[in-house]
């Protein structure tokens, strides 16, 4: 039962479909045919690979004629050798060029092998090249960023400081932590400190390499001197304080005679009249410090992380709800004449340069040849950046949509019913502005379609079937209003001729008319196929019947370039009649009818109904086989019985295995020839045809639809009864599984509303069921998945309140309507009548907007709120919740639905207490209390650390300024929320799952190389930041931890971190789990203080994210107790231990095993810490408990009453020798404090503490032994103690064998 560190995992095995790979049924040794042709094929392997093994190319740069090498690959293509050099750090300066072999210029598409003589050590010239005036555009853009000349951006998209890092802070203060000769004593009632979520500015301003470098306003050339191959003319102030006018010509730049009143472009003939080919040689040139203060600031900038600094271009970069003020450093608004100009720079005169083709360029990447891996890696990598492209472009236009900024095409219909067109893109309004959805519930039912039409398009999307396309498709969420971005589909607004419709398969004009175009079933069944869809009836308005593959919903649409489209992907699984036929209370019906049931449960059903097929199967055989096998039981009985025992107990797995692999291999030849024979012949009658077994669903029952014949009604009776089995299948055993795995700790606890939706959607569950789980969690140790459930709702519910009142705002009201909800919802506690603070001016400026929000109350607000939990979840909220609710948390996930970003301040939430008179704090459900001075603000904790949180001088001073929580100034950005339809890399994935395979079976040098690939794939894929990758580093990370390979782990670990805080939010619950995995390696890694640091990080953000006492953290916080141990902080760790318990007592109770195990942990520290008696109490507890729960014959029983007994004889020994050693301290000159002196630092001999009369029958090892023993030197284990893995995150119920 020793001391152990656990780690802690995104998700457990049981619930990660891709961690149960299974292991191999087959043994290739057993077959040497097979072994020969592996050993062949592993030789041609050896000669590709040779083949395409990378090598070293010199790259010759012009002028000076400097040399570089860098290593390419055969499969490379030439233009990333171009990015390459100009990236590289000696020849920055280059961007227009091309690149020559052999005085032959090579095509910048080609791959690196098409170069005839390209070998190992040949050189490639850098050969400058003219420039045009796009070129001359780049150039310019790309310097200006380089020196770190161009100003901050305003985006109207990514936000405020949107893709942040802290980790560089975090590092900083592990690095002061390592110093530090002691560890600081973590205060665990402090409040939370919400500037851990907001960078640290940096002391001092970046160093400036010019003063000014922009368009001059002579720009852009007249005619004629177009004429002469003038492109731009440019300004440049350098740091001396010279002006300098420049030409940006067809041959590159240089200074011209012109000033700001004159304008004269050519070529200045004094000593000043430099030219260079680019403008940073140029600039060099013109300033003496140009070069000096480059380096310097080239020096500030690597200060920090490259992966923290790297441009994030094909994902959307995490926007963090709390941003620093706008006085900041990180925000300041700085003048620069340029930033106006950028769409001039990126778009061209015409702003033509920005406009794309979305459709033909989906299309095309789709049709694009994918037979080899070189194919399907440039296919992938394209439609991955395809899809980040489109999706940062429809999300800009959408934005400007939902402002009011874009001319709509129909005018003059209702504003639902608008269409837009926006850097081609088509826009609408994800509303029932036409009526589609009138009996389905109206609006509601139509943005609840939107929705599952972009999932529906993302799931065939990853499904890649050929010959049927699918438009770019976009959700944006923004103020209230949903908007769809699509992909112009070719003939999408053709008017089609009298008696011709423009859809070929499915419903058209709602569901009067059928089209069944045979030409799309082919695609249609391929698709219906994957998604366990069955081929089914309809009929239209005169009883037609018509079979179709998919449901009626769904479209199939022949685009004028001759393509199949399939669109309105909303209902690809059956309604949930379940939900819809169960009563609802009166007043609160649910507000629409699209309750579809999820994807992931229809394919769990599938999976689970071949289960029972494959054990029916067996079930029929297993007479037949008893025959035939008991001639070889009484051969070899054991191994007989293991094998039928395996069948049995994984029926899945089993489905073609091959009896005799498990026999014994000492056999004569001619046995093993007639075994051959037995198998193939057993091989026919072994092997289970799974085309008998087919399970598929009918989309369209419960929809409508009238079958006409006694046949078609008794199948349609039969389709319905196999949803409604469904839909019990949830209900009845998903639900309630999910719940006895969290109670059995079998999972991890959800941490916030994104890790609860991940967790049900995985399983299948729809979020509606969020009440009906709440109502089912009966038991204490579900407490925290309750309040997770409870909280969610709620925000979802104030989400949709907001966005009715936001929905017809203007954008300068947005901020007094968030400020006045939040006070109602959060403030009412310090102010119990909320004003809305709207600017008089607006009041008249906007005299039509609809003010309805400033009516709102605190108790009206509750009300709607109640209302729509009801409704939405069929959940009865608490009587007086809004003094149950953690404010803090409630805020960061009501601020992350709406996009909103905060700014980080001290807010108050309840009323401050007087210092004298503690009894009048709030209870500590509705202690959600002020922040202090350094932008932090409390959550509620226990009773005893309320007095003096409440007593904190900020809380009571800034109670006259504050007369409510929030103010419009305090909701600084609304950033939009973005759905998109992006496919995974199916290449990356098979490689990774090949790797763990190959890891299962033991193959670790090949897993570790397929591992190695799949990561390359991902970066090629995806680019380094993106939320794949850093998924991907993280299991990798595990992986090479698991092989024990401590220095790599830690390497993967930090850059999970990173881009996990950058691309999915530096409170994610994604980024927490990275920092408390890197905190477990280097602490494996043997440095510990610095593991404590992120450790510590991961706990305080956790405290944000949940709030304290979160049933996962007693494994962190018992982890962080050992690495405080090991560095011997003896008394801290215990403080640490005991914390751990108190949690632990919080979820499982006091007399659990869970606390047993602790309590047995807490003792050996308390012993260390040289609490004797202490020590000895708790071990007590500890064994009392174990022989109540787990009898006095268990192991775990027993080695607590073997430490109990030991204890107590030094306790015993201790007392008799206190006075003696109390004189010794004190003839030597110390005073005697036992509290905080450590045992290393005892001057008393451990054998004298110890004593030489141990009696015989307990453990004689001295004290020293004992600390060796108890920090987990001594590897000497005891039978009950279960190994921890380090994959999967840790619980207490796994902990020292407690689940014994």
């Amino acid at each position: 039962m020793t001391t152990e560190v656990t780690s802690n995992s995104a998700s457990t095995a049981s619930d990660n479909p891709q961690a149960d790979v299974p292991v191999s049924q087959e043994t290739p040794a057993e077959n040497p045919e097979a072994g020969q042709q592996e050993e062949a094929e592993g030789g041609e392997e050896e000669v590709e690979q040779a083949e395409d093994a990378p090598f070293a190319v010199t790259i010759v740069l012009p002028h000076e004629s400097k040399k570089f090498e860098i290593p390419v690959s055969p499969l490379e293509a030439i233009h990333e050798i171009r990015q390459s050099i100009i990236e590289h750090p000696i020849a920055v300066q280059y961007s227009c060029f091309h690149l020559e072999h052999n005085g032959q210029r090579i095509n910048d598409f080609v791959q690196v092998s098409d170069v005839e003589g390209l070998v190992s050590g040949s050189e490639l010239h850098v050969v400058e090249d003219p420039y045009t005036e796009k070129e001359a555009r780049i150039h310019f853009i790309r310097i200006r960023e380089l020196i770190g000349a161009a100003g901050d951006r305003t985006d109207t998209v990514q936000g405020i400081i949107s893709g942040a890092s802290v980790f560089d802070d975090v590092v900083a203060a592990a690095a002061e932590q390592a110093e530090a000769a002691e560890v600081e004593p973590y205060d665990f009632e402090a409040p939370t400190d919400l500037s851990i979520l907001v960078p640290k500015e940096s002391p001092e301003p970046a160093p400036k390499t010019v003063k000014l470098i922009s368009l001059s306003p002579w720009n852009p050339p007249p005619a004629p001197l177009r004429q002469k191959g003038h492109l731009l003319y440019l300004t440049i102030t350098t740091n001396e304080g010279e002006q300098f006018q420049i030409t940006s010509h067809v041959g590159g730049f240089y200074v011209n005679n012109s000033s700001n009143n004159k304008f004269d472009p050519s070529p200045k003939q004094d000593k000043k009249g430099f030219s260079a080919h680019s403008l940073f040689t140029l600039l060099d040139k013109l300033s003496p410090s140009f070069a000096q203060g480059f380096a310097d600031f080239q020096t500030y900038a690597n200060r920090k992380d490259p992966l923290a600094t790297f441009q994030i271009g094909n994902t959307v970069p995490s926007a963090p709800w709390l941003v620093p003020s706008p006085s900041s450093s990180l925000c300041t608004h700085v003048a620069d004449n340029t930033r106006s100009q950028e769409t001039f720079l990126l778009g061209g005169v015409e702003n033509t340069d920005s406009l794309r083709d979305w459709n033909e360029e989906f299309q095309s990447a789709k049709e694009l040849p994918k037979e080899t891996i070189q194919d399907r890696v440039f296919r992938e990598r394209l439609i991955a950046k395809l899809h980040a492209d489109y999706n940062d472009a429809a999300a800009r236009g959408a934005v400007l949509v939902a402002r009011g900024e874009v001319a709509p095409l129909n005018p003059t219909e209702g504003r639902d019913a608008q269409i837009f067109v926006y850097n081609n893109v088509f826009f609408s309004f994800g509303a029932d502005g036409v009526g589609t959805f009138t009996s389905e519930g109206g609006d509601e039912a139509a943005k609840v379609a939107t929705g599952k039409d972009v999932f529906g398009v993302k799931l065939v999307n990853q499904l890649d079937i050929d010959g049927l396309y699918t438009p770019g498709t976009v959700v944006v969420d923004y103020l209230g209003k949903r908007i769809v971005g699509q992909s112009i589909v070719p003939g999408i607004f053709k008017q089609p001729e009298p008696g011709e419709n423009q859809i070929h398969y499915g419903a058209v004009d709602g569901k009067e008319t059928v089209a069944a175009d045979q030409a799309f079933a082919p695609g249609f069944e391929k698709l219906a196929q994957a998604l366990r869809v069955k081929k089914h009836a309809v009929w239209d308005k005169d009883n037609k019947r018509y079979d179709l593959e998919a449901s009626v919903e769904m479209k199939g649409l022949l685009g004028t370039d001759g393509r199949k489209y399939v669109l309105d992907l909303y209902r690809i699984t059956p309604l949930d009649i379940a939900w819809m036929e169960e009563k609802a209370p009166e007043g609160a019906e649910y507000p629409h009818r699209m309750t579809v049931l999820r994807p992931e449960l229809v394919e769990a059903l599938g999976k689970q109904k071949a289960r029972e097929f494959v054990a029916a199967e067996l079930r029929k055989r297993a007479p037949q086989k008893d025959e035939k096998s008991e001639e070889k039981k009484e051969e070899d009985q054991t191994n007989s019985e293991a094998a039928k025992g395996n069948e049995v107990e994984n029926p899945e797995e089993k489905v073609e295995e091959k009896p005799e692999e498990q026999k014994v291999e000492e056999k004569t030849d001619e046995q093993k020839a007639e075994e051959k024979t037995e198998e193939k012949a057993e091989e026919k009658t072994d092997k289970i045809d799974m085309s008998d077994f087919q399970f598929a669903l009918n989309p369209d029952v419960f929809s409508g639809q009238v079958p006409q014949t006694d046949a078609e009604r008794e199948e349609m009776a039969k389709d319905e009864q196999d949803v409604r089995d469904a839909c019990a299948y949830l209900t009845e055993t998903v639900i309630p599984g999910v719940l006895r795995d969290l109670k059995e700790s079998d999972i991890s606890f959800p941490m916030d509303g994104r890790s609860l939706s991940a967790l049900l959607h995985r399983r299948g569950i729809n979020m509606r069921y969020l009440g009906k789980l709440a109502s089912q969690c009966d038991n204490e140790r579900l407490a925290c998945f309750r309040e997770v459930c409870v909280r969610e709702m709620i925000a979802r519910s104030f989400k949709h309140i907001a966005a009715k009142y936001l929905k017809t705002l203007p954008l300068s009201l947005t901020s007094p309507c968030f400020s006045h909800l939040f006070n109602c919802l959060l403030g009412s506690a310090f102010n119990p009548k909320p004003v809305a603070e709207i600017d008089e001016s607006y009041r008249t400026l906007f005299s039509d907007a609809d003010l309805a929000f400033e009516k709102v109350t605190p108790e009206s607000l509750r009300q709607e709120i109640q209302t729509e939990t009801a409704r939405r979840f069929r959940y009865t909220l608490a009587e007086n919740w809004w003094s149950q609710i953690r404010h803090l948390q409630l805020l960061r996930e009501a601020a992350l639905k709406l996009g909103l970003q905060i700014e980080a301040k001290n807010y108050v939430f309840t009323k401050p207490s007087e210092p004298e008179v503690p009894a009048a704090a709030p209870a500590p459900a509705q202690t959600n209390g002020a922040e202090t001075a350094t932008a932090t603000t409390t959550t509620s904790k226990k009773k005893k650390g309320k007095k003096a949180r409440d007593a904190s001088p900020a809380s009571v001073s800034s109670v006259p300024t504050v007369p409510q929580t929030f103010s419009p100034d305090d909701f600084v950005n609304v950033v939009p929320i973005i759905k998109d339809s992006a496919p995974r890399s199916a290449l990356a994935e098979e490689a990774l799952e090949a790797g763990r395979l190959s890891i299962y079976q033991k193959q670790q040098k090949l897993g570790e190389d397929l591992l190695l690939e799949s990561l390359s794939l991902h970066e090629q894929i995806y680019g380094l930041v993106h939320p794949e990758v850093a998924q991907m580093y993280h299991t990798l990370s595990q992986m090479y931890y698991s092989l024990d390979q401590k220095d790599v782990a830690v390497e993967l670990a930090r850059k999970a971190v990173i881009i996990a805080e950058r691309t999915q939010g530096l409170d994610s619950t994604e980024t927490v789990l990275n920092y408390l995995n890197l905190s477990l390696f280097l602490h494996q890694r043997g440095d510990s203080k610095v593991a404590l640091v992120y450790a510590k990080h991961a706990l305080d953000v956790w405290k944000i994210i949940y709030g304290p006492d979160h049933p996962d953290t007693i494994t962190t916080i018992n982890n962080y107790a050992v690495m405080l141990q090991s560095i011997k902080a003896y008394h801290e760790s215990r403080r640490w231990f005991e914390e751990s318990l108190r949690v632990c007592e919080t979820v499982f109770g006091r007399q659990s095993v869970n606390s047993a195990t602790l309590l047995f942990q807490l003792a050996q520290a308390l012993a260390l810490d040289q609490d004797s008696k202490g020590a000895v109490d708790r071990m007590r507890e500890s064994f009392n408990i174990f022989r109540t729960v787990l009898g006095p014959e268990d192991k775990n029983t027993k080695e607590a009453e073997h430490w109990l007994e030991q204890l107590t004889h030094n306790a015993v020994s201790l007392a008799k020798q206190a006075k003696e050693t109390a004189a010794k301290r004190a003839r030597a000159g110390y005073r005697f404090s036992a509290r905080n002196s450590t045992l290393g630092s005892l001057a008393t001999p451990a054998s004298e503490l110890v004593g030489n009369n141990t009696p015989p029958n307990l453990d004689g090892r001295s004290i020293d032994e004992l600390i060796k023993y108890i920090e987990g030197g001594d590897k000497q284990k005891k039978g009950g103690e279960k190994k921890r893995t380090p994959v999967g995150r840790g619980n207490p119920k796994r902990r020292g064998g407690a689940a014994a």
